[in-house]
C-alpha cells in the first residue's frame, strides 16, 4: 500500500491545491483536497485491466465551476432543503436558493469549493486520507461552527468513507460524496444492473422536494429490490421520471433504516464484468442516472458526458428532512458527534 502527493494546482484566491493518490489491493484512488474530490478511481476489469470508473476532469480549473459536482464531498446538507429555508428552535434559517426555489448541497459555496486540509497515512494494509475542514458559524447560512472530518480508506479491495463532525451550536448536517460512476469506463450506464435494498422511494413534486409520502416501489419503475438495467424503464410513462428529466433522481428508503453498517446497493456491468457494493450506515441513497448532463461538459480525456454518462448513489439522509420531522432527524447539538460510513466494494463477476 501507499500514498503519493502531487500538486494539482492553485485556486483563484491563491490556495494550493493538493492531489493524494492512494494505492492498494490493486486499486487506486485520487483524492484532491479542493472540495475533497475523488478524481479518479481505478479498478480491474474481468481481464485485470484497470480503467477509471469515474468521471470527472484532468486539471484543477474545471473543478473550480464544477456544476455537477463530480466526486464532491457535499456539506452541510446533501440534497434539497425546499424553499431555501428551515426552522429549528424556533429561529428561521435563510439559505441560497441555487436549484430552481430550493437549496442544494449545501449552496454555492458548499464543502465542494473549500481546500481541505490533509493528512496521509499508510500501513496494516491500508492507504488512508483524512480531510478536515472547520466551517465558520452561518457560512451559507448555517448555524453553528462545524468541525468536519472525512477518512478516505482503500483497502481490501473497498473504498470506505467515514465522516464526522461536532459543533458548537445546534444545526443541521447531512453529508455524503456526489461519485458519478461508470463501471464500464466509458460510454453509458444504461445497462448497468442495479439492485437496491429497498422497498420504499421518496416521491418528489415538480421541483424535487419530496412530498413527504414512502411509497412502496412495488410495480413502479422505481423497482430494483431485484436486479435490472439501468434503462430498462426510463421510457416508462411516470410522472416521477419524467420530474427528473428522464431518468432517477430519487431518495430510496433502504430496508436497513440506518444504523448499522448494511449493504444498501449493487451494480453489475456486464460488459468489463466489474461489480460495485455500497454500504451504509444511512437511512437512504440517492440514486441519480446524470439527467441533466448533455454533453457540454468536457471531461477527462476530452470526453464530452452525455446524459447518462454515470449514475451517483449518494448515501445520506432523506432530502428536505429539516422541514419535514417525520422523516429521520438530520439535528446537530453540541456535544453529539455526527458520525456516518460509506463502503464502496468493487470487484469482478466472470
Amino acid at each position: 500500500m501507499s500514498v503519493t502527493r502531487h500538486a494539482f494546482g492553485v485556486t483563484p484566491d491563491g490556495v494550493p491545491v493538493e492531489l493524494y493518490t492512494l494505492a492498494s489491493g490493486g486499486l487506486e484512488a485520487t483524492i484532491a483536497t479542493y472540495g475533497g474530490i475523488l478524481v479518479a478511481l481505478r479498478a480491474p476489469d474481468r481481464r485485470g485491466i484497470l480503467a477509471d470508473v469515474t468521471l470527472g476532469f484532468d486539471e484543477l480549473a474545471p473543478y473550480l465551476t464544477n456544476e455537477p459536482y463530480f466526486g464532491a464531498l457535499i456539506g452541510r446538507y446533501g440534497n434539497r432543503i425546499a424553499g431555501g429555508r428551515f426552522q429549528l428552535d424556533g429561529a428561521t434559517y435563510t439559505l441560497a436558493r441555487n436549484n430552481g426555489p430550493n437549496h442544494l448541497h449545501g449552496g454555492p459555496r458548499g464543502f465542494h469549493t473549500v481546500v481541505w486540509s490533509a493528512e496521509p497515512r499508510a500501513g496494516d494494509g491500508a492507504a488512508a486520507l483524512t480531510l478536515r475542514y472547520t466551517s465558520p458559524d452561518g457560512e451559507e447560512g448555517y448555524p453553528g461552527t462545524l468541525a468536519v472530518a472525512v477518512t478516505y480508506t482503500l483497502a481490501g479491495g473497498e473504498l470506505r468513507l467515514d465522516y464526522t463532525a461536532t459543533t458548537d451550536r445546534a444545526t443541521v448536517v447531512n453529508l455524503t460524496n456526489h461519485t458519478y460512476f461508470n463501471l464500464a469506463g466509458a460510454g453509458d450506464i444504461l445497462g448497468h444492473e442495479l439492485r437496491l435494498l429497498a422497498g420504499r422511494f421518496l416521491p418528489v413534486d415538480a421541483t424535487l422536494i419530496p412530498t413527504g409520502e414512502l411509497r412502496p416501489v412495488a410495480g413502479t419503475p422505481m423497482d430494483f429490490t431485484r436486479p435490472a438495467p439501468i434503462g430498462a424503464r426510463l421510457d416508462a410513462a411516470d410522472e416521477q421520471l419524467r420530474r427528473a428529466n428522464g431518468g432517477y433522481d430519487h431518495c430510496w428508503a433502504l430496508d436497513s433504516g440506518g444504523g448499522a453498517l448494511a449493504l444498501a446497493a449493487e451494480v453489475f456491468e456486464p460488459a468489463s464484468g466489474r461489480t460495485l457494493q455500497v454500504l451504509t450506515t444511512q437511512p437512504g441513497v440517492q440514486f441519480y442516472t446524470g439527467n441533466f448532463l448533455d454533453g457540454r461538459v468536457t471531461g477527462k480525456g476530452g470526453r464530452a458526458y452525455a446524459k447518462h454518462a454515470g449514475f451517483c448513489l449518494e448515501t445520506q439522509h432523506f432530502p428536505d428532512s429539516p422541514n419535514q420531522p417525520a422523516f429521520p432527524t438530520t439535528v446537530l447539538r453540541p456535544g453529539e458527534t455526527y458520525r456516518q460510513t460509506t463502503i464502496f466494494r468493487l470487484g469482478v463477476r466472470a
